[in-house]
């Protein structure tokens, strides 16, 4: 790829300038880059110097952590929590959008934050939906919480999707989505946008490691059918989904295909389809460590040729460019 078109995904937001425009690391404009010339990477129709300037050359506020009420809390499988929130309207709306995230803190200390897509957001009665695969020291801290208990909730926050611009702008168009375990949580908004739309959805999930497809209740109220498929086995794509990859292709064409699953599931998605047809657009979740989510705390940076260093949690791009010159060691 010899032209890489990238974002931040707060620009032009309430939350920009943020603290990197303050350490001359801004991820678009060339002055808080500590260049004495206005180069922006990608122009949003807001001017970030100048809002910098105006703020007293500082930052913009910050998100905050809400003390939230938890509407129900159920551990559907032994490493599986589904949970609900209520939220402030104006987060519920805010986290309506595919890619959208949150910061969970399940007490008082600051180093329990954790971050989970959302599942869907419903704006009408403020009720945040999540899913939570328990996995270590933060995520077990959900298992003594019960309804009616209180939760912090920091956000919102909207780069857990790469390729938003190519979810946004697919329409009246094939596509095909592949899901696999916790995947199924942030694909639901994905599945909503590319419904308005109007685009015709083929929907593949993988349940593995679960035993259950724990979204069915949300894929109804989509009149959303699905197929069981498994996707990847031993590192590789299985035989089944380039079969089916190549057949979809060959029959309807394919504009886009949604990984919701795992780095490795991604990056043999993009070896295959390049092979199958390199103008089909990706998109894929966004599996980064996060710690702040603000590309402040390092947790996130990739690195890739050339010394290029990348804010996974901030930079917005194709998922092509997330995988292509990456560095793994």
């Amino acid at each position: 790829m010899n032209f890489e078109n990238i974002d931040c995904i707060d620009s032009g937001t309430e939350f920009c300038p943020c603290k990197l425009a303050e350490q001359n690391e801004c991820i678009l404009c060339s002055q808080l880059r500590g260049r004495h010339f206005c180069d922006c990477i990608n122009w949003k129709g807001t001017c970030i110097y100048q809002e910098f300037y105006n703020n007293g050359s500082k930052a913009k506020e910050g998100r905050k952590t809400i003390d939230c009420t938890i509407n129900s809390i159920e551990q559907k499988e032994k490493n599986l929590i589904a949970l609900s929130a209520i939220v402030p309207h104006k987060l519920a709306i805010d986290l309506s959008a595919p890619g959208s995230y949150v910061f969970l803190r399940t007490d008082d200390n600051i180093y329990m934050d954790f971050p989970i897509s959302v599942a869907y957001s419903d704006t009408d009665s403020n009720m945040l939906s999540l899913f939570i695969e328990v996995r270590g020291v933060k995520t077990k801290k959900l298992l003594d919480l019960t309804s009616g208990d209180t939760i912090g909730i920091r956000g919102p926050y909207w780069n857990g999707v790469f390729g938003l611009k190519n979810i946004n702008t697919c329409k009246d168009s094939n596509c095909i989505i592949i899901a696999r375990g916790i995947g199924q949580a942030p694909m639901i908004p994905v599945i909503k946008k590319l419904i308005s739309n109007n685009n015709s959805i083929r929907l593949i999930i993988d349940k593995s490691p679960f035993s259950d497809i724990y979204i069915n209740e949300y894929l109804k109220t989509l009149n959303m059918t699905y197929e069981e498929l498994s996707v990847i086995d031993k590192g590789e794509l299985t035989d089944s989904i380039k079969q089916l990859i190549t057949e979809e292709k060959k029959a309807k064409g394919i504009s886009l295909i949604h990984s919701a699953g795992a780095d490795i599931l991604t990056y043999k998605i993009i070896e295959f389809i390049d092979t199958v047809d390199k103008d089909i657009k990706l998109s894929c979740c966004n599996n980064a460590k996060m710690c702040c989510g603000e590309g402040m705390c390092g947790s996130c940076t990739a690195r890739f040729k050339g010394h290029k260093v990348k804010r996974l949690c901030k930079i917005q791009t194709d998922p092509r460019s997330i995988f292509e010159g990456r560095r793994f060691i």
